[in-house]
């Protein structure tokens, strides 16, 4: 019997067969959509920074490590060079290079480590102030327009210093410097920051406050972000500026100040305004001021010879009042004359009204006797006619009147509870009645019942 040249019906189909390519893109695609992007925590080695600005490293830790890139648009944003043996907090996304098929974490950002743990606690603090108004902005001052002396709250040793000194000296170096010294950095700083801010209320020498510090790390700016260095900045009886770090480092003490800076060097420019613009202005004024007073006495020249234009002889103007009084007499003689004879031509009208509407007295007396005369007869025969039915009525009632009927020998009898007996049916053997007879009554006692 010859083979069968055909699979058995009841064996599987063979699985697919793939490439290495779809293989290694699909374990991509499962890894990518498995684990989201999260933090990783670890130690870099192996550092190598590619011409193509890309950075190749791996994060290791004591008992593994992993492979990680960090493209050259993410190396960028950076702001700081990474080294080997730094450990950090990196932001990865876990996939695969396909080429090769490594796996490998996709690095989208990097910290230092701890600064997680900072960064809560500086999210909870602020959240902390402002429930409790601390940062409200119906509580900052307004700084002064010119002020005479400036105060900085800084480390002597600053580099702050010297950019708000130098600013300060090219702006308005006629301004009085009143530098009181604090530690900027380190664990002792927020007390000797809080100190200086102390002594700047109490002696009250200065009308605005800078409080400045250079750019760093968190770490490094973490002394500003003290809640007692923010309540002592709200405290602060002298307007206060902040200039800390660069423009994108925010601090709780910013939140608190009056007014934020993004640098020393802008506190500076915001709490003092430059000489040369304010003599520039000064002269505007002047020259404005200069104008509004030449046009004003132009305008009062004007007006006085529109009043010596104006200004008469006492003689003639009493004369032409004089006229004027005439004439007005004239006019108020006329006016009553004619007014007097409008009044009696009025009254002889309504004296002719008057006499018209005279009423006729006699023949109304007379009509009202007549009325008398009827009111009188229809109240007589009106009271007759009453009468007699009043006497009909009583006879009638007299009739019916139960009294008379008891009177020829009929009585009235009440159970016990004062209801008429009419039937002899509503009573029992032995029920108190009361019987009422034309002269009195009598209580009684049933002693037989017949219907």
């Amino acid at each position: 019997m010859a083979e069968s040249t055909h699979a058995p019906a009841n064996l599987a189909a063979p699985a697919p067969i793939l490439s290495v390519s779809l293989l290694n893109r699909l374990a991509r695609e499962r890894l990518e959509s498995a684990f989201p992007l999260c933090w990783v925590a670890g130690e870099i080695s192996n550092l190598t920074m590619a011409a193509s600005g890309h950075a190749y490293f791996s994060l290791k830790d004591d008992g593994a490590q992993v492979r990680c890139v960090m493209f050259r648009n993410r190396v960028q944003l950076l702001g700081r060079r990474l080294t080997n043996g730094q450990r950090v907090e990196a932001r990865v996304l876990v996939t695969l290079y396909e080429a090769r098929g490594d796996f490998q974490l996709s690095v989208e950002n990097i910290r230092e480590a701890g600064l997680g743990n900072l960064y809560e606690q500086f999210v909870r603090l602020k959240e902390k102030l402002e429930r409790e108004g601390l940062f409200a902005d119906e509580n900052k001052r307004p700084l002064p327009a010119f002020p005479r002396r400036l105060g900085v709250v800084t480390s002597p040793r600053a580099a702050a210093l010297r950019d708000v000194l130098s600013t300060l000296k090219r702006r308005a170096p006629h301004l009085e410097i009143v530098l009181y010294p604090a530690l900027v950095q380190g664990s002792d700083a927020p007390a000797q920051i809080v100190a200086a801010l102390d002594a700047a209320s109490r002696r009250r020498e200065c009308d605005v406050l800078i409080l400045c510090r250079g750019g760093g790390s968190l770490e490094d700016l973490w002394a500003f972000n003290d809640e007692a260095v923010a309540r002592a900045v709200r405290a602060c009886r002298v307007p206060v500026v902040t200039g800390i770090g660069h423009e994108t480092d925010f601090t709780i003490a910013d939140f608190a100040s009056d007014r934020r800076a993004a640098t020393p060097t802008a506190a500076a420019e915001l709490a003092a305004p430059e000489r040369a613009v304010l003599r520039d202005r000064l002269s505007d004024l002047r020259e404005a001021l200069a104008r509004r007073f030449e046009r004003y006495l132009e305008t009062c020249g004007q007006r006085l010879d529109r009043l010596a234009h104006r200004l008469v002889h006492p003689g003639q103007r009493i004369d032409r009042q004089r006229e004027g009084l005439e004439v007005l007499r004239r006019r108020l003689a006329a006016a009553l004359r004619r007014t007097g004879a409008l009044g009696q031509t009025r009254l002889a009208r309504i004296g002719q009204r008057l006499r018209l509407a005279r009423p006729d007295t006699q023949a109304r007396r007379a009509r009202l006797e007549r009325l008398g005369d009827r009111m009188r007869g229809a109240w007589i025969a009106g009271r007759d006619r009453k009468m007699a039915l009043l006497s009909r009525l009583d006879a009638g009632l007299s009739h019916l009147d139960p009294r008379a009927v008891m009177a020829r020998g009929y009585s009235l009898v009440r159970d016990a509870e004062g209801r008429i007996v009419r039937d002899s049916r509503a009573l029992e053997p032995n029920v108190l009645i009361t019987v009422s007879f034309h002269a009195g009554r009598a209580k009684a006692r049933v002693t037989q019942v017949q219907p």
